[in-house]
Formats: structure tokens, sequence, C-alpha cells
């Protein structure tokens, strides 16, 4: 396997040798140096070799395998087969999709190629009828995918690229099983091309199961976070959160600020308590309608709305330049979400902060987080007044515990039953987190989906279809705008 790690830029967009309407899409968009995972893996993948890509969040990853992909299509255009696409991309949530088909809409303006993007949560008729007449380029969560497949919607026959967009996070969200079973109605001849911020353990043995003698960039190491963000952590208890994250949302310098939150009813707690507080905010989540989120990321967009707060799924694939500051209102389950979360800011070369509310009992997750990233995230404040009497009451009957050791189930609240698990962490009317600190081991992956049919479901990882325009024309459909 051939790897190549941080290869000095020397190359500009116009050296690769893309074709030329796809070099003038680029020229439009006043691109001239590709990113570091562009200038690495683009090569490769037009020669037709299999491609690994790790790269962090807002690196351009999509650009990475889009390109190559439209100069492959450009040189046999023409009318798609009905149900038949030539490139299959497999991505986790609507917002991504609805990216990625965005990305091959630029670059791709000047070829006659059509892009459909198909994810779950609204009727399949209409998939089934714009897949009859034919796509280039499908776009699709694996959920849907399947199901479309399984009423024999789409054929498989004609793949030519199959592309993995952020699999590490499709397989937080429980679609490695879906997935294998995709690739393995996909013919063995394809270009694979594989794009991942991390590499656990499972994914890498996907990618070895997957993918054929493959080139593998790595542009940072697995899990670094972006130089220009400054992280910091504050003491923060439950009770203590509110007002504290009301306090910096009002320092100066807060342009466009992206919270994040465990759960779906914790964003919106989060809404009402900064309500109250005279400041604006919306929530983004699974449980929203496909009309509402895109009309809450426009007005996000737009600067209508200053604070956005986001569950970890539905926020994958939000890409706003001009984030000043990312705020974990909650720490993640898992670490490497951290990285994710942050990402979102210092973005397309500008500086950002991150921002964690770090409660006791999260303490143990501030310090995985720590571990995965090779540094220390400064942590200040103090605990609430009332902690250490709390604790010196536990103690009494527990003894003496070390502040490096996992805090153990709270007393009187939730004794005697089951705890859930920390991909669904338990809360009562109050918004308050009982049992187990989360983030331990043998929890499944936030936003796990159930077993059962091959569409998840749970909310956060549910999407929606969406459909370009298109204009008739000799021999094929002009690419038009996507909805």
């Amino acid at each position: 396997m051939l790897i190549r790690k941080n290869i000095p830029l020397t190359v500009t967009f116009a050296s690769l040798g893309l074709a030329e309407p796809i070099a003038r899409a680029l020229r439009d968009e006043k691109y001239e140096t590709p990113t570091p995972i562009q200038a690495q893996a683009v090569p490769p993948a037009l020669s037709g070799r299999d491609v690994v890509g790790i790269a962090q969040t807002g690196t351009g990853k999509t650009a990475a395998f889009a390109l190559p992909i439209l100069h492959r299509l450009a040189a046999t255009e023409g009318r798609p087969w009905p149900k038949a696409p030539r490139v299959v991309v497999l991505c986790p949530t609507r917002e991504l999709g609805s990216q990625i088909v965005d990305s091959f809409h630029a670059y791709g303006r000047y070829l006659r190629l059509k892009t459909m993007l198909a994810i779950g949560g609204v009727p399949i008729g209409k998939q089934k009828r714009n897949l009859a007449a034919g796509a280039d380029i499908l776009v699709a969560t694996p959920g849907r995918l399947l199901d479309l497949a399984n009423e024999r919607a789409v054929s498989f026959d004609h793949v030519e690229v199959l592309v993995l967009d952020e699999a590490d996070r499709m397989l937080d969200m429980g679609f490695i099983r879906d997935i294998r079973k995709i690739v393995a109605m996909i013919p063995d001849e394809r270009q694979t091309l594989f794009f991942s911020a991390t590499m656990p353990g499972e994914i890498t043995k996907l990618a070895k199961d997957m993918l054929r003698n493959p080139v593998t960039v790595a542009v940072t190491p697995a899990a670094t976070t972006v130089e220009l963000i400054a992280q910091r952590a504050m003491r923060a208890e439950r009770n203590q959160k509110p007002a504290m994250l009301a306090g910096l949302l009002r320092e100066e310098g807060v342009l466009r600020a992206l919270v994040f939150t465990r759960t779906k009813h914790g964003a919106d707690k989060v809404v009402r308590a900064l309500s109250q507080d005279g400041i604006e905010a919306e929530a983004i989540h699974g449980n929203k309608t496909q009309g509402a989120r895109e009309r809450t990321m426009a007005a996000f967009r737009n600067g209508d709305i200053r604070v956005l707060i986001a569950t970890d799924i539905a926020a994958r694939g939000i890409d706003v330049d001009g984030v000043s500051h990312v705020v974990n209102y909650d720490l993640p389950n898992v670490a490497e979400t951290y990285v994710h979360r942050i990402g979102r800011t210092a973005r397309a070369g500008a500086s950002g902060i991150a921002v964690s509310l770090v409660s006791g009992e999260e303490m143990p997750l501030l310090r995985d987080i720590e571990k995965l990233i090779r540094q220390k995230v400064p942590l200040s404040g103090e605990a609430s007044a009332a902690e250490p009497a709390e604790r010196a009451g536990r103690d009494r009957n527990r003894g003496p515990r070390r502040d490096d050791q996992q805090p153990r189930q709270q007393q009187g609240r939730g004794r005697g039953k089951q705890r859930q698990r920390d991909d669904r962490p338990q809360q009562n009317q109050n918004g308050r987190n009982g049992g187990k600190p989360h983030g331990q081991h043998g929890a499944k992956p936030q936003g796990q989906r159930h077993n059962g049919p091959s569409r998840p479901h749970g909310g956060d990882n549910i999407g929606e279809v969406g459909f370009m325009s298109q204009r008739p024309r000799r021999g094929g459909m002009v690419q038009g705008s996507a909805h």
C-alpha cells in the first residue's frame, strides 16, 4: 500500500490535467491552488487508482473525489441509463449529501451530466421516478439506497466509481452493515474512493475489504485538530451551563456561533434558556422537518440567526464560512466527535475559537479528548460552591476518590433500574442526565440504528430527498441547480 503524507504543495489546479470544462468551472470559482488532500488524492484518482483519504473536516475532501469523477465522466458524456448510475456516493446525512450534490453542480456546470440526491425521510415514489429517468451520479444515504435497491428502483450494474464519504461517521451511526450489503451488489471492477476524518479499527477493516491496492493519503495525523482553532474549557456544572453559555455568546467577537448538545431535547432546552436571556437562537436536529432545517440553515448562513444549536448527527455536513465560535455545551461521548465539532470553525483559512463547558462528571471525557488530540485543553473556572459539601457527603460512604477516577452513578436518582447506555442519554423533564457518566466503555455510538429494516430510524440520521432541476437537451440532460 502506497502512503503519501504531507507532500509539499507543488501543483495548481491548472497543472492537474483536468478536462477543460472542469478547469473552466474552477476558474469561475476562483480556485487556483489545491488543498493538501486535493493535491495528493486527485492525481492517483485521475489515474484510476483506489484511494483512502484521511483528513479532518473542512480540508476539501469533496473536491478531492468530485474532480476526478467528473473528469472520468466527461470523456463519455451521453444520456444516462435508466435506474443505473455510473457513480454512487454514500454519505451519512442529508445536509452532507446536499452539499456534495452542490459541489458536483459547481464543478460540473459545463458538463452535460445529471446528479441525483436520494436520502430517506420522504416518500420514495419521486426518487423511483427520477431514477427511472436516469442519473449519472447518485448521492445517497445507505438506508435509503437499500430501500431503492429492495424495490428494484436502482441497478448497480453500470457503477464505475463508488465513494464513501465520512466513513467514520457512518460507523458511528450504525450504517456499516448496510454499506457492506451495498458493496456486495456493486461490480468488483470499479474504482473506490474512501474518505474519513479518523480510521478506527472497524473502518480500517472495511477499507481493506473494499479497496484494491489503494493509495493512502494522510494529510494530517489521525484525529488532530486544526492549528488555527484556539481551544479552551470552562468548568461548569449542569445548572451553571445556561447562564455561562449566555455570557459567552454576549462576548465581543462572537460573530456566528455553533453550539453542540448531546440530545435533541437538550438542543431545544438550550434554545428556550437563551430566549429567556434575550438571545435569539434556533435548533437543528432530526425531529425538525426538512423544510424547517433548510430554513434554519439558510438563516444561519445569511446571518439572520447568529446562534445555531445542533446535535452531532444533524450538524454533520454543515459547511458555513464565518463560524467564529464552536461551543460544546455537552462534551461528546466519543472523543473523535470533538474533532468533527470544532472543525466547523477555522474554515477556509480563518481562525476560530472552541469552548467546552465541562461538568464534574464530564471530566473523564475531557481527558479522553486530550489523549486523542495529544494536547491539553486549558481548563478554567471553579466547581460550584455546593460541590465540596456534596462530595464530602458522598466520600464518607465511598471512601477517598482520586481526581482521575471515573465518577460513579449518582446517589438517589435512577437507583434500582438499569440506566440507558451513553448513545441515548437518559434525561428527565428537567433535562438532567442520570445514571453513569457518558462515554464509558461498552456503549454504542450515538445515533445507532435499531435492528430493523434497512432504513435507520431514530431521528437525526434520517435524511430527505432532493433532485436537481433539469432542462431537456438533445442526447441527454442539462445540469441545473439543486433543490
